[in-house]
C-alpha cells in the first residue's frame, strides 16, 4: 500500500465514520484490509480503493470500517461512572418507576456488549424493580459484527474476569460447552437492545435519554468531528441527564455545548428546577 492508496482509504474512512487515520497507521490499515482483498479476489490496494469508492462498493465500505475499527472493551471498565450514574439518577428512577414513566440509557459505541450489560447489571442490582419497569438500554455500534456478537451474550471466562462474583452468579448462566463460558440471562437481553448505528448519520431515536455512555469512542475522531457530536449528545439528553466519556476524552469547553462537569469525564446537562415534571 503506497501513500496515495492509503490517503484515499483514509479519506473515505473519515467521510463514512469520522475516524481519523494518520499515515503512521498505514501498516496497520494494510494488515487489517488484506483479508478483504482476498475475500473479493482483488490484487491491489489501488483496485480496492477504486471499489470502495464506487457505488457498487457501498456494502464493502461497511466491511472496511468494521475491519478498521478497534473493538476493545471489558466488563465494568471505568467503574466509577456506574457509581455516579446511581448516585445521581437512581433516586429519580425510583420515583419514575412508581409513576410508570420511561427510563432510557444509550451506550453509543457499545463494542462487544460489555458496557451496556455492565450498566444493566449495576442498575438492576441496585434497583430490581427496573426489570419490570419501562426501562431500556439502547446499545449501538458502527460494526455489525460486534452487534451480532453482543446480542448472543456469550462470553468466555477471561472476558468475564472483571465481573463481580455476585453479579456473575445472578446475571449469567453456564454455557453448555463446558469451557467456562457463560451467557447473560434473558432479563439482561430484554433490557438491552442492540442496533447498528453510525454516529455521523441521522439518529432515528425519537426520545431523549437519561444518560449516554460514549466512552473510548471519540478519541478516534478529530476536533471538528468531536465538536459536531457534543451538541447532538446534548439534544439527545433529558435535562439533568448525564454524558460519560472515556478516561482520556474531554469536552474542552463544556459550557459552550450546554454541559457542566460532574466529575472525571462525566458531564451533566443542567436541568430546570422541576427536573422531571413532564
Amino acid at each position: 500500500m503506497d501513500d496515495q492508496q492509503f490517503d484515499r482509504i483514509a479519506a473515505l474512512t473519515y467521510r463514512e465514520s469520522g475516524i481519523t487515520l494518520v499515515r503512521e497507521k498505514k501498516l496497520m490499515v494494510q494488515s487489517r484490509l488484506r483479508h478483504r482483498l482476498r475475500a473479493l479476489s482483488i490484487d491491489t490496494y489501488s483496485t480496492y480503493a477504486d471499489h470502495v469508492s464506487s457505488t457498487r462498493g457501498l456494502d464493502e465500505r461497511r466491511f472496511m470500517i468494521s475491519a478498521l475499527t478497534t473493538n476493545v472493551s471489558q466488563f465494568f471498565r471505568e467503574a466509577q461512572h456506574f457509581d455516579v450514574l446511581c448516585q445521581s439518577l437512581l433516586p429519580t428512577f425510583r420515583e419514575r418507576i412508581a409513576k410508570g414513566e420511561r427510563i432510557r440509557i444509550w451506550s453509543a459505541g457499545c463494542s462487544n456488549g460489555q458496557e451496556p450489560y455492565s450498566i444493566a447489571m449495576h442498575l438492576l442490582s441496585q434497583e430490581p424493580a427496573l426489570a419490570t419497569a419501562d426501562f431500556r438500554i439502547l446499545a449501538t455500534d458502527i460494526d455489525r459484527r460486534v452487534i451480532t456478537f453482543a446480542r448472543e451474550g456469550h462470553y468466555s471466562a477471561s472476558q468475564l474476569s472483571t465481573v463481580p462474583k455476585a453479579h456473575l452468579e445472578v446475571f449469567t448462566v453456564e454455557h453448555p460447552n463446558d469451557d467456562g463460558d457463560r451467557i447473560v440471562i434473558d432479563t439482561l437481553k430484554t433490557v438491552v437492545s442492540f442496533r447498528e448505528l453510525n454516529l455521523f448519520t441521522d439518529w432515528p431515536m425519537q426520545f431523549q435519554f437519561d444518560a449516554i455512555f460514549c466512552r473510548n469512542v471519540v478519541i478516534y475522531f478529530d476536533q471538528p468531528m468531536q465538536e459536531k457530536l457534543w451538541p447532538r449528545f446534548n439534544d439527545a439528553l433529558l435535562p439533568g441527564g448525564l454524558l460519560f466519556l472515556g478516561h482520556s476524552e474531554r469536552i474542552s469547553d463544556p459550557g459552550a455545548h450546554g454541559f457542566r462537569s460532574s466529575g472525571p469525564t462525566a458531564y451533566t446537562k443542567p436541568a430546570p428546577s422541576l427536573l422531571y415534571s413532564r
